[in-house]
């Protein structure tokens, strides 16, 4: 410690307290609490889905498959009744579960999409390039003379100040 500096209570503390700051900065920004929204909801969603393929879905499809329990379904790798399975019929709910998932997301994302388009003011129409009346080059706006045939593109009935 220098001559006439106070002592400092903990010496760790600074570093401590600057990261402690730059996380608070960190986590409050807008980003970062609507990506935590975007996941909470997501997950509830997810909950939502699931109970939708579980409870509906897979019942329906076991109906139509002359009662399969879809749950159930599984590959023996050996013989014998200890012997380990390929349990596919949670996979297939999963992937049931997933391609809902997708579909769901899809609509949702297009639903907005179709209301954002609706809601933007239309584009103005854009300019096409300016063309030279002599040569049909295109020739940058502001341009007193074509770069290609070295015409005069001034209005001859402009009149200078």
């Amino acid at each position: 410690m220098k001559k006439g500096q106070k002592p400092r209570k903990n010496a760790k503390e600074a570093p401590i307290v600057r990261f402690l700051n730059e996380f608070k900065t960190f986590a409050m920004r807008g980003n970062v609490i609507d990506l935590a929204v975007g996941v909470i909801i997501g997950s509830s969603f997810t909950a939502i889905v699931q109970s939708l393929v579980n409870d509906l879905v897979m019942p329906l499809l076991s109906l139509l498959t002359t009662g399969v329990d879809f749950s159930a379904l599984k590959f023996p790798l050996g013989p014998g009744e200890g012997a380990p399975t390929l349990n596919f019929g949670g996979f297939l709910s999963a992937v049931v579960n997933f391609v809902l998932v997708a579909l769901a997301v899809f609509c949702f994302i297009k639903l907005l999409n179709g209301a954002r388009k609706r809601l933007e003011p239309p584009l103005p129409p854009a300019e096409g390039p300016k063309l030279c009346p002599y040569c049909r080059q295109e020739v940058d706006k502001e341009a007193v003379r074509c770069p290609h045939c070295t015409s005069s593109l001034e209005d001859p009935r402009r009149v200078n100040p």
